[in-house]
């Protein structure tokens, strides 16, 4: 069926795979979840290989060069059509942001780079609009929050599942914003995790702006403060790590 149902796809979500459960990390899901993107990414490349694919099955660290490297293997992989949707993660941040600044999060703006979990999840709180409200060891406290967001909402739901609507709303948001370049609108930014020359891995998360052929323009790095240069040094080699981890499943 799903191979019908996506030929000649302009754009294709990929939420598919099992929730996190109480004690389970990511990476946990790894052994489940890296199999269903690797069959995804076999049909992509077989019946749509011109979509803009949107890999929201965890761990995005790892799955996301699974499914480069399963296009590689059928000629199909463009790099500037393959996204890891680390939307949700910014999603947090703003709602987070907003509840300490005493604002609606739709006023917030605020880059969030790096991976899709614990410490490789870079939120730039120096470069919140408006300013983030607080001192070094509320910075610090809001970072590990954000980083620690998803264990949060697993432990809340006590073996009930992992994030559901905030993920639908984020996955809804990176989509639409995908369809808006695709339809030529001018100025779409979003924070993805895609192939990147940006830092010594080979997958990052950085503001790209989006357009008719995926990624227009990737952005790099935003303006870093000492504690957040430190954060980056220890996120890259985590996801390093998880990109290899990947890369070597895909190549079973």
């Amino acid at each position: 069926m799903i191979k019908e149902t996506s030929k000649s796809c302009d754009v294709v979500v990929v939420p598919a795979g099992v929730p996190r459960k109480p004690g389970m990390s990511r990476d946990d899901l790894f052994k489940v979840n890296a199999d269903t993107v690797k069959a995804i990414a076999q049909v992509v490349a077989a019946k749509c290989p011109k979509a803009l694919v949107a890999i929201i099955t965890n761990p995005v660290n790892s799955c996301v060069p699974i499914a480069a490297e399963i296009m590689k293997k059928d000629g199909a992989y463009d790099p500037k059509r393959l996204f890891g949707v680390s939307t949700l993660d910014i999603v947090r941040a703003r709602t987070f942001i907003g509840e300490v600044n005493g604002v609606d999060p739709k006023e917030v703006e605020i880059p969030v780079i790096g991976g899709h979990s614990g410490i490789t999840i870079i939120p730039v709180l120096s470069q919140s609009k408006p300013a983030f409200k607080g001192d070094q060891a509320a910075i610090e406290t809001m970072t590990k929050r954000i980083q620690e967001a998803g264990t949060e909402v697993v432990k809340a739901k006590a073996g009930a599942g992992s994030a559901t609507l905030s993920m639908a709303y984020a996955a809804y948001r990176f989509s639409n914003s995908l369809l808006r370049g695709l339809k030529g609108e001018k100025g779409v930014m979003e924070c993805s995790y895609v192939e990147s020359k940006i830092t010594d891995a080979a997958f990052f998360s950085t503001p790209l702006v989006l357009g008719k052929n995926g990624i227009e323009h990737n952005c790099g790095l935003p303006k870093l403060n000492d504690y957040e240069k430190k954060q980056l040094e220890k996120a890259i080699p985590e996801i390093k790590k998880n990109i290899q981890k990947g890369i070597e499943f895909a190549k079973c």
